[in-house]
């Protein structure tokens, strides 16, 4: 079953071109989630049979997560949270999701926006609690934008020198989440202790 969705992703992409890529990442970053590897990896290796050009594919998979961030985060300012909670859970997004993203954002401020999109089960979630916040626009765009890259450039990467190995990509993948979300907590706590001393 998996291995005929990623073979389905990976033709669209090979077929719909720079647009697929765009709009599936617009897909998996908004409120219908799933890895984002089955994208940008697929495309990477396009990228590296000479297909695709990976500088453009790494641009589309990033404007398709602003676009889908975007999404997520004006459904929340123009919705609410209470219409969300209603009518959530017909797309997997459930009250416990919200409460995590909230304390999430409250805790970690405008920075777990950033840090957000390199946090599996948290990127696709993030910007929901910054449009209730009515975080501001720009600054936004631009955190989302950083992260996404960052995750992006790396899945793109992947597939680019390692595309036809599965099992090599997993092991590869596992390894980068568990130091993205080290070098996180790290950049967090600096965080917190700089805003903490300015504010003494």
């Amino acid at each position: 079953m998996i291995t005929e969705i990623i073979k389905w992703i990976v033709d669209t992409v090979s077929s719909l071109g720079y647009p697929g890529i765009l709009i599936l990442m617009m897909l998996e970053s908004s409120f219908i989630p799933f890895p984002s590897e089955v994208i940008m990896v697929p495309a990477g290796y396009l990228a590296s049979k000479g297909e695709m050009h990976i500088a453009v594919v790494v641009v589309c998979g990033i404007l398709g997560s602003l676009v889908g961030a975007l999404i997520n985060y004006y459904l929340a300012v123009g919705l609410g949270r209470t219409f969300l909670l209603r009518y959530g859970k017909y797309v997997m997004f459930r009250e416990e999701h919200l409460q995590k993203m909230e304390v999430f954002f409250q805790r970690h401020g405008h920075i777990s926006t950033f840090t957000g999109r390199l946090i599996p089960m948290v990127r696709q979630y993030i910007s929901i609690p910054a449009g209730l916040a009515r975080m501001q626009l720009p600054v936004f765009c631009f955190y989302t934008s950083l992260g996404a890259g960052i995750w992006v450039v790396i899945l793109t990467l992947l597939g680019y020198f390692i595309g036809e190995n599965e099992a090599l990509i997993q092991a590869y993948l596992r390894d980068i989440v568990i130091v993205l979300l080290t070098v996180c907590i790290l950049g967090v706590t600096i965080y917190w202790r700089t805003q903490h001393k300015s504010s003494d």
